[in-house]
Parts: C-alpha cells; structure tokens; sequence
C-alpha cells in the first residue's frame, strides 16, 4: 500500500494550512443548535420570505415538535419521513425528529404514490410529515398501506406572510381530523422530551438513491457523516461570523441537507429558503438576503443566467458559490463568471459518502485536462482517500481512468437493511461510486461519467460527457444530455438532445456539424434533437434515462 500513488495523497499540496489541520466536529445538529441558541439567542436562524425565526425560537419549536412525538409514541431510533420543499417546516421536523432520537427519511416532493409507499415500507417509517396537499391528494391512501402511524401536516405558507403567487399560489386547507399540524404543534411550547441527544454513530438519515440502477436503497448517513463534512465545509470556505446561506439545492438531497442546513447552523449562520426553485424567486432571495453563499446543480445556475432580470448585483454578495449534484461544463462556468462575477467552485459526491468527497478550494480555479477538455471536480480533503480502479479492483496509475473509491469519515456504514448491496458497494468500508474518473499529478479529480452511461459505437468507446461538454461552447446552448441510441449499423450511435438559450436559434445539422469539427468521427452526435427543455429532476439533474427511453423508441 505504501507504493501507491493515492496514499501519498498528492492533493494536500493543493489546501491551505487550515484547510488541512484536524477537524473536531460536534456530535450533531441538535447540540450545534442548542449551542447556536446559548450564544446568539436573537440570531436569526432561518428566513422565508418576510419571516423570520431565531436560534432560540427555532431550539424550543423543535423542543415541542420533539415532545409531542415521543408522547405519540415515537420511539428512539425509528423514522420519520418528511415530504416537504424547502420551508422553516422542513427544519423544524428534521431537527424535531432528532431531538426525539428518531432518523429522518427524506422524500422527494415530486415522488408519486409507488415511490413513497417504496421508502416508508422499506425504512419502516413509524411517522410522516407532509404538506397538507399531498396528504388530501395521495398520501393518506399511501400511508395506509405502510408502517406509519403518526402524521404531522403542513401548510408551507405558515411562518411568513407575503404569499408570493410565483411559488406559494396554493391554498390553505383545513388541519385533517386523522393528522396533526406541525406548526401548531411547534408553537405549543412543549418542553424538551429528554431524549438523550444523538451520538455521531447513530442513523440520522436514510437517504434513498435514484434507482437508476435498479430500486432505490436508502444510504444509512449517521450525525457524524453529516457533521464532519459540514465542519470541512465551515473550517474550508472560511466565510464571515455568522453566515447567511441560501438555500438552492433541495434540503431532500444531500447537498442540500449537508451543504446547507447542516454546515449552516453548524457555522451558527442564517438560512433563506424560497420554497422552491423558481429562478425569478431565487434572484430576489439574493437581493433581500445577500447571502454569503450557496450551492446548486448546474441547471440551477443555467437558468439563474437565463433569467431576463439576472444582473450582476444580484451575485455581490457572495464571498463562495458551489456547484454539485450534477455535471458542470466548462464553458458554463466561464459564461457566468463573465456575465455575473461569481467563479463556480466545482465539487464532487454522493449520497453514500454524505455529499462532497473532494472539491475545489475557494481562492482555487479548477484546471481543465487538455485532451479531454474535462473540468476537475476537486481535491479530497485530508481526511479522505480517493483511488482509482481497474475492474478487478486494482489501482491504475495517475493519469489513467477507473472507477472512483472512496474512503473517508464522510462515507456511510451500507444501505439500510441491504447487507448484500453493502457488501458490493462498500468492501472494506470503502465506497466504490460507480463513476469512472481519473487524478492527475497534482492530486485534482476528474469525473468522466457513469459506467453505465458509456456509448459502445462500432466498438469505440464515447463518454457523454465529453460530447456535452462541447455542445456547451456552442453560443445557443442552453441545456445538453448525450444517450446512445440503437444503430443496425454501429450498434449504438451518439444521440444529443439540446435546449436552447433565450432568443437563440440552431438546428440539429448546424450543432452535429458543430460538434464534428471539435470531435473524433466516432464521437461527435449524428443524431440531434432540440427541446425546449430537458427533463430534469427536482435536484436539477438531467434525466438521462428519460431520454434514453426516448432515443430507444425512435
């Protein structure tokens, strides 16, 4: 082990001395909490529109939402699950549910009926909190056919009053006879339950992965996966006393839950949420709230650009913006930091390694390799240890792609209740990704694409990611996703699908042609289809599998 290349760990040359200096993370989010309400009562803690609630508002709320789940019967380590977007009600039943000793089981807003009934069975969910919506439109009947017993609803237009209709154009309905209301139940001054706090090895979330490989497993991230990346994160960015973060990326997804609400209550900062993503709304959240950062998929910031109103002073305030959650093109980010200021600062991760594994240092620009034209997702932090294997699990050489392993306190026990899906994912405690990459000599990290994502084209391999990261120099391009499509001929032919910039025009022969001055034969799209815009999900990816069902039906 000692000879190679990864355990001399390259990368530490690239932080700074604080940026590798031994971290100390709290126990979990509950005592940054209660420490964050001792220290600065009045602070502000979370803002939604025109609302606003404290450290100490927001510690005694969850203080009552935890008492009353333990008087319904909520026991220490079992779930509840939480089907809500970005709101002050998202928090306040994450934390409640920890301060209850309980593990959070975070649901898509968008998942249908088969979805959720697929997480609470599998994670036994005892408890659910959703938006009084859904509970009337689907969830009652979905929760019947579970282990859930006790349900809190909301109305995410609680907590703030300015209604905005782009957003929170929905009505108020009547508190269910069979549930509860969480914001009455947070505002009933319940004393503290007594639960003993959350120790790090404890399961704070089951986060389930997309399936897009088979059903979804729900990755067992405990207090202390979360805490440490959110203490890297306050130690790394170095950001002013008590910072104010915006939330972009979705609090249900890891990046969110991690990159957001964790570092930023672990910073004893400010957190405005908006719901969800509506880019008008997002830019007038930057210029109510200033925040100091935040982080979002690609596609948020593609649309934040797009968007006719966006200007400069929108982005003055930020002292760090990130990307992660889904590819970042190079010529985005040169794009945006022309039009707007803010350098996009690249970041990889998965769910199973509790968000970021590796990213690139503020201060840093993330070099491009030059034969690939591919932009570096980061370094590792000194903590973690990132190799690159060949199939039958060897190390290739710097330089050379692999599969990218992951090891680090970041990086989850298993999948809940899979131990033979642990076993494949995690030998030996580390995570292999799935995702085929390469480091170079300096210690910064490349991530081609999916090993299932590859395009077999008369025996050539074309990584879609190489193709797209062309399409996006093209001035029009607004959006781009590359599938194999079925070929009698080739077996496989490069398929693109494309969405255009606001007022720009381009045909599918002027992008192909484009492509194939910039490409290898084999590799450049024969095959182009503008649309107006590319599924995505609601954490900002590109649905590649849509399109590749689209592709495979003609």
């Amino acid at each position: 082990m000692t000879s190679s290349p990864y355990a001399a760990m390259p990368w530490l040359g690239v932080l700074n001395p604080a940026q590798r200096a031994p971290v100390h993370p709290r126990d979990s989010l509950v005592h940054a909490l209660r420490e964050g309400a001792a220290a600065h009562p009045e602070r502000t803690a979370l803002a939604y529109f025109d609302g606003r609630l404290s450290y100490r508002e927001l510690d005694a709320f969850t203080d009552s939402v935890a008492a009353r789940l333990a008087a319904r019967g909520l026991a220490p380590g079992e779930r509840l699950a939480v089907h809500l977007q970005n709101s002050p009600q998202y928090v306040l039943a994450v934390l409640g549910a920890w301060k209850a000793g309980a593990a959070v089981v975070p649901l898509n807003p968008m998942y249908k009926s088969a979805e959720v009934g697929h997480a609470l069975r599998d994670s036994g969910a005892a408890a659910l909190v959703c938006s009084d919506r859904a509970w009337e439109s689907f969830l009652r009947a979905t929760a019947a056919d579970s282990p859930v017993r006790i349900v809190l609803t909301a109305c995410e237009r609680d907590l703030q009053s300015r209604d905005d209709p782009r957003v929170l154009g929905f009505e108020r309905l009547p508190v269910p006879g069979d549930a509860e209301d969480l914001t009455e139940t947070a505002r009933a001054g319940l004393p503290d339950p007594g639960t003993a706090p959350p120790r790090p090895a404890d399961t704070a979330l089951i986060s389930y992965t997309s399936g897009t490989s088979g059903t979804p497993k729900g990755a067992a991230n405990t207090h202390g996966n979360l805490l440490y990346n959110a203490e890297r994160q306050r130690v790394g960015l170095a950001l002013p006393e008590g910072p104010r973060y915006f939330a972009l990326a979705p609090l249900f997804h890891i990046t969110g839950m991690v990159a957001q609400l964790c570092a930023c209550l672990n910073s004893g900062g400010t957190l405005a949420l908006a719901y969800r993503f509506e880019a008008g709304v997002v830019l007038d959240a930057f210029a109510e709230h200033r925040p100091a950062y935040t982080v979002g998929p690609a596609t948020a910031f593609m649309a934040l650009a797009a968007h006719p109103a966006a200007s400069r002073e929108h982005f003055a305030s930020f002292a760090s913006v990130s990307s992660g959650g889904a590819p970042l093109p190079p010529a985005l980010v040169e794009r945006f930091e022309a039009a707007f200021g803010p350098y996009l600062h690249n970041g990889y991760g998965l769910t199973e390694c509790s968000a970021p594994c590796a990213h690139v240092p503020p201060g840093l620009r993330a070099p491009v390799d030059p034969v690939s034209g591919t932009l570096a997702v980061g370094v590792p932090g000194p903590d973690t240890v990132v190799r690159l294997l060949d199939p039958e699990g060897r190390e290739v050489p710097l330089g050379e792609q692999g599969e990218i392993a992951v090891r680090g306190p970041q990086v989850v026990p298993g999948y809940w209740g899979r131990p033979e899906a642990t076993a494949e994912t995690f030998p030996d405690g580390e995570l292999r990704t799935g995702d085929i990459g390469f480091m170079d000599a300096e210690g910064w990290l490349y991530v081609v694409d999916r090993k299932k994502d590859m395009i077999n084209t008369s025996g050539f391999k074309v990584w879609p990611r190489e193709v797209e990261d062309v399409l996006y120099t093209h001035p029009a391009v607004r959006e781009a996703a590359v599938v194999g499509a079925p070929d009698g001929y080739r077996g496989e032919t490069v398929r693109a699908y494309v969405s255009l910039r606001p007022g720009a025009e381009a045909g599918p022969e002027e992008l192909s042609a484009y492509c194939a001055e910039r490409l290898a034969a084999f590799k450049y799209p024969r095959q182009v289809e503008i649309l107006r815009d590319l599924p995505k999900t609601t954490s900002g990816k590109i649905l590649r599998r849509e399109l590749r069902s689209r592709a495979q039906g003609g």
